[in-house]
C-alpha cells in the first residue's frame, strides 16, 4: 500500500503542477483530474464488473425460483444454477474478481489523499478553505451520500427488502464517515461516484441490452 500510495501522491502533485502550469495551482482541481485519470485506467475493469452485476440481477428471478425448488437437493440446485449461468452468458465471479482489482488502488489513494502534505497553504476549493480538514458546511458529505444513492440505483433491477436496506443504509454510512474525512478525500469520492454514474449511463443509454451481453 506504501508503495501504491507513493505513486497517488506523486501523481497528485503532477497534476497540480500541471493547474499551475495552466495558471490557476489548485490542489481541488488537481484532485479532480487525478479521479479521471484514475477512472479512465480502470474503466474496462469497471465495464466488466457493472455489466456483470446487471446480468446477475437480470437472472435473480430465475436463481430464485431455482433455489425455491431445489432447497431440499443442494446437488441438484448447483447443477440447475450452472445450466442457468451457461444459458444467460453470466459468470457470477465475473463482478468480484475486477472489484478485487481494484480495490488496492482504492486503499491507495485513500491514504495518498489522506496523509498528503500540501505545499500551499491552506489548499482551498471553491467553498471550502482547507481540503485538508473535514468539510464544515457538510456539503461533501451530503453529495457523497447522494452520489452513492443514485450510483447504487443505477445497477440495481431487483429490488427485494436487503436490497432496499442496502440502497439505504450505504448512501447513509458513506455519508456519516464522509463529516470525518478530510475534504480532499471525499472530494475524490464525490468526483468518482460522478464519472461512475455517467460511465454507467453511457453504457445504457445507446445499448439497452447491454446486460444481455455473454459476461465471462
Amino acid at each position: 500500500m506504501d508503495f501504491l500510495s507513493n505513486i497517488m501522491q506523486t501523481a497528485l502533485t503532477f497534476f497540480y503542477n500541471l493547474t499551475i502550469s495552466m495558471g490557476f495551482a489548485n490542489y481541488g482541481i488537481a484532485i479532480i483530474l487525478l479521479t479521471i485519470a484514475i477512472k479512465l485506467v480502470l474503466y474496462p475493469l469497471t465495464v466488466k464488473q457493472v455489466r456483470s452485476m446487471k446480468a446477475m440481477q437480470e437472472i435473480q428471478p430465475k436463481m430464485k425460483a431455482l433455489q425455491d425448488k431445489y432447497k431440499g437437493n443442494p446437488e441438484k440446485l448447483n447443477k440447475e444454477l450452472a445450466a442457468l449461468y451457461k444459458e444467460a452468458g453470466v459468470n457470477p465471479l465475473a463482478g468480484c474478481l475486477p472489484l478485487l482489482v481494484q480495490m488496492p488502488f482504492l486503499i491507495a489513494i485513500f491514504f495518498a489523499i489522506r496523509d498528503y502534505q500540501y505545499a500551499q497553504l491552506p489548499p482551498s476549493f471553491l467553498w471550502m478553505t482547507d481540503l485538508a480538514q473535514p468539510d464544515p458546511t457538510y456539503i461533501l458529505p451530503v453529495l457523497s451520500a447522494v452520489t452513492t444513492y443514485i450510483q447504487q440505483k443505477q445497477t440495481t433491477t431487483e429490488m427485494n427488502q436487503q436490497t432496499k436496506m442496502m440502497m439505504i443504509f450505504m448512501p447513509l454510512f458513506i455519508g456519516y464517515i464522509s463529516i470525518t474525512f478530510p475534504g480532499g478525500l471525499v472530494l475524490y469520492w464525490v468526483v468518482s461516484n460522478i464519472f461512475q454514474i455517467f460511465q454507467q449511463w453511457f453504457m445504457y443509454r445507446n445499448n439497452p441490452s447491454v446486460v444481455q451481453e455473454e459476461v465471462r
